[in-house]
């Protein structure tokens, strides 16, 4: 038998009256979950801390940060970038398919909702950082290395809000409390592009004049360097020089940015294999990158992205429009008119970056082959956990590590390192601004290498190998291989977002269909291959080349903040 005791309210009453008699500081407590701010602000190896936890920002969303908190971008989430381009499908949609059908709105961005709010958090922290190393009892040489540290994470926000919105709110070195007048016009101005990318390009020179050149001991990988901060004014600055920006900057500004990493004579193409780079925490290819370790690992991608066949879940599922795009090892495309494509064998003679990026029907993986085919296959609708079964008939290779285990991962895998930046990219921005402004074959004043040469380089990889580009190109002719080698080389990287938008072309690309391929099994044991579209309702308008400002924004500002066109 159960016995139920009530106890009579004003007992209740008065022993917390008691206890309040004999404490009378009772709730006057020293939290203990977080650091007091005098500490933050005069120990310096809690200071330092609270500098290089600037990296990382805050989960606003559910269905991400799964394992440690989101730094820059997106990364290695569940639903990764490229689940947002024609690259690939996000197999369990997680608020992706809104994007490609061009459905989001202020009141609903789905996956891209939190930039705004994510990056302005980080922005402040940095102000408030940069205040606190005024004051702080520190060396005078390590205060100067945070400051540029600091000047660099602030800019990588900026970076984030330009190439989204557009028009940024500029906030200075301001640290703003609940004290001040949160409805000042003034902070609710957005610049122009052009103010925007000047003052960030402004920030950036500063930040690699204070930082190291590299990395030890003293100034751990995953933290900026003089490299990082001239190898992202280099993306910036050919952002800035693109139709989207609007005339923001040069193609000549954009070559001198590039040509000052390539002076450092740090960094090379990778030569241990294109899929091994991004399995490995150093390389001198790396240029910018975030680490992981045990217990502060990322999403486990083998089991996220893995086939249903060996227990995976599918994710982010490469399309057939991407395959499509993948070159045979002559360098010509891949149709009937070259000799080397066999229509019945369509995955033979690739552009070996072709099979380290996407795996497909009999491709060699773990203690088997890939079997998307029907029927029977063991990766198809006819395999175990057939919900988990990629719509478009492809899985992901790039960033998985055969050495982790797929199934039951937990703890034991999520370990490779996001490459924020590499030298392969600050190659395709030299190659792609010396094209605009000088030509294919024109070495520019200060560089050693045509924008040929430069693709060459990375076309060159020892496990690569693709036949150089010839010289005697017209420039138009040139400008489709470089984009062609960016959407290849730096796939699922969250490049191809911003690419197609600044090159205007993404009204082509994004409202083309998301394919796949239906691969039957004859009776002969030879397949056949039949196109079919994986997600539908794809759309692009003008108004999404820029991101809409969050609605919850607009309205926290007394809608003072305007909002991008046409939303």
């Amino acid at each position: 038998m159960k016995y139920k005791y009530s106890i009579p309210v004003f007992i209740l009453l008065s022993g917390v009256l008691a206890l309040s008699s004999c404490k009378k500081d009772f709730l006057d407590v020293t939290a203990t979950d977080r650091i007091p701010t005098n500490t933050l602000e005069t120990d310096t190896a809690v200071f330092e801390a609270f500098v290089t936890n600037s990296y990382i920002g805050t989960r606003l969303q559910d269905k991400e940060a799964d394992g440690t908190n989101p730094g820059f971008g997106r990364g290695f989430e569940y639903s990764m970038w490229s689940s947002l381009t024609d690259e690939s499908i996000y197999n369990n949609d997680d608020n992706t398919w809104l994007v490609q059908r061009g459905q989001l709105a202020p009141e609903n961005l789905g996956a891209l909702g939190v930039l705004w709010g994510r990056s302005y958090r980080g922005i402040r922290e940095c102000n408030y950082a940069l205040k606190v190393l005024t004051t702080i009892q520190m060396s005078a040489a390590r205060k100067t290395r945070l400051e540029g540290e600091l000047k660099f994470i602030r800019a990588f926000r900026y970076q984030d809000l330009i190439r989204n919105y557009g028009k940024v709110v500029l906030m200075g070195d301001q640290v703003l409390g609940l004290t001040d007048n949160l409805q000042d016009p003034a902070l609710f101005k957005r610049s122009t592009i052009k103010e925007g990318i000047d003052y960030v390009a402004a920030q950036l020179d500063d930040a690699a004049a204070k930082l190291p050149l590299n990395n030890d001991n003293n100034w751990l990988l995953g933290r900026a360097t003089k490299g990082a901060a001239l190898a992202l004014k280099s993306r910036l600055l050919l952002y800035a020089a693109s139709p989207l920006y609007e005339a923001a900057g040069t193609w000549q500004a954009a070559v001198t940015a590039a040509q000052q990493v390539i002076s450092l004579n740090k960094y090379g193409i990778y030569q241990g294999g294109y899929g091994n780079m991004f399995l490995i925490n150093e390389s001198n290819e790396a240029i910018f990158e975030r680490v992981y370790t045990k217990n502060a690992n990322h999403t486990h991608l083998e089991i996220a992205n893995g086939p249903n066949g060996y227990g995976g879940w599918a994710g982010n599922t490469p399309t057939q429009n991407l395959v499509d795009v993948y070159d045979l090892t002559n360098g010509l495309p891949a149709n009937t008119s070259n000799p080397l494509y066999n229509p019945a064998k369509p995955y033979e003679n690739r552009d070996p970056r072709f099979k380290a990026t996407i795996l497909y029907n009999g491709a060699a993986y773990r203690e088997r082959n890939i079997e998307t085919f029907i029927p029977g296959g063991k990766d198809s609708r006819d395999g175990n956990d057939n919900w988990n079964t990629t719509k478009t008939g492809y899985y992901l290779k790039k960033f998985m590590n055969d050495a982790y285990p797929l199934q039951n991962p937990w703890g034991n895998a999520g370990f490779q390192p996001w490459i924020y930046i590499r030298y392969a990219e600050v190659l395709l921005n030299f190659a792609e601004a010396a094209n605009e402004a000088y030509g294919p074959d024109a070495v520019p004043a200060g560089s050693s290498f045509s924008a040929r040469q430069a693709i060459n380089m990375i076309r060159s990889r020892a496990s690569v190998n693709m036949p150089d580009l010839a010289a005697g190109m017209a420039q138009t002719d040139m400008r489709t291989a470089i984009r062609h080698e960016r959407q290849i080389e730096l796939a699922f990287e969250e490049h191809r977002f911003y690419d197609v938008r600044r090159w205007k072309i993404a009204d082509v690309t994004e409202n083309l269909p998301s394919r796949g391929v239906v691969i039957t099994k004859n009776n002969d044991g030879t397949f056949t291959f039949t196109s079919k579209i994986a997600l539908d309702g794809r759309k692009f308008e003008t108004k999404h080349y820029w991101l809409p400002i969050p609605r919850t924004e607009i309205l926290a500002s007394g809608n003072q903040l305007q909002q991008n066109p046409n939303y």
